[in-house]
């Protein structure tokens, strides 16, 4: 990624929110690190400010443009929630990030070295994106633990996977993970059996147990109840900081409890951005999208 998209990306963030990004001092005095520096093969750089990083992004499905010229960034550690009519291109957006559709032109960058549009699904998932669709897709005759025991990174192997025994260290994440998803007391009950709701903690501990730096997670509350939704936002607000989160999302009670940043997409592209009352308030949003 070139230096002045970079720069672009940290200054549109800080119109938006001057806390998200701040500059920091360095050996160099304060100056913006050198871009120049040599960085491990897969490692995500996010000495910039910026984990996610789209530029004038477009995609067109027989004429239809989905996406349109979509520019948008995040903050390690953020979650950011996004908003807008059926339509706007967010599974699109979504699509684009986790490899399974490529562009027409733009670029979508991880961290400020690492090109998404050269890697295939699979290998962006190893670079530490993990994506939840609406469903939740778990394996229902297993166990929550034996569930959560499947996503750890480990070799697949026939052979591996026979003689495969839990370490110390492993056996830790798995706990830690329980005890997140809010499914601590019922490790030995059959995935089939759980409500609705906790399917969808299950699989985003499965999610977790491959340690992502990035979660797209859509929808995750549609079909929950109130309670069920109560927790999901304590879960998130837990995961804040730890992992960047993009959430798309209709409930807006929800959005409330979690957001900082809201990006409402119409059209395929960026119609505004903001904390939650101030797109709210945007008559283009209430026209587009709110209603009144």
């Amino acid at each position: 990624m070139t230096p002045d998209l970079l720069k672009q990306g940290a200054q549109r963030a800080a119109a938006h929110d001057p806390a998200v990004y701040q500059s920091t001092p360095t050996e160099s005095g304060g100056r913006d690190a050198s871009y120049g520096r040599i960085h491990t093969p897969g490692e995500v750089d996010v000495s910039h400010g910026r984990i996610l990083y789209l530029e004038d992004v477009s995609v067109s499905f027989d004429g239809f443009k989905a996406i349109n010229k979509l520019s948008l960034d995040i903050a390690p550690g953020e979650l950011r929630c996004i908003i807008g009519p059926n339509g706007a291109g967010k599974t699109t957006m979504m699509d684009i990030i986790t490899g399974k559709t490529r562009p027409d032109e733009g670029q979508v960058f991880f961290g400020s070295t690492i090109d998404l549009l050269r890697h295939n699904e699979p290998e962006i998932a190893q670079l530490g994106i993990g994506r939840k669709f609406q469903k939740p897709t778990v394996f229902e005759q297993l166990t929550v633990f034996e569930n959560l025991e499947l996503a750890l990174k480990t070799p697949k192997g026939v052979k591996a996977s026979m003689f495969f025994k839990l370490d110390s260290v492993q056996s830790d994440r798995l706990a830690e993970v329980l005890h997140t998803i809010h499914l601590a007391d019922s490790v030995l009950t059959q995935a089939g059996k759980l409500s609705h709701g906790q399917k969808q903690w299950l699989e985003i501990g499965m999610l977790l147990m491959q340690d992502p730096k990035l979660l797209l997670l859509d929808e995750p509350v549609a079909g929950m109840t109130d309670h069920e939704t109560e927790r999901t936002a304590e879960l998130f607000l837990t995961l804040k900081g730890k992992h960047s989160l993009m959430v798309v999302e209709h409930d807006m009670g929800f959005i409330k409890t979690i957001s900082d940043i809201v990006t409402v997409l119409c059209d395929g592209s960026v119609l505004a951005q903001g904390t939650l009352d101030q797109v709210q308030s945007d008559e283009r949003v209430i026209e587009v999208y709110l209603g009144r």
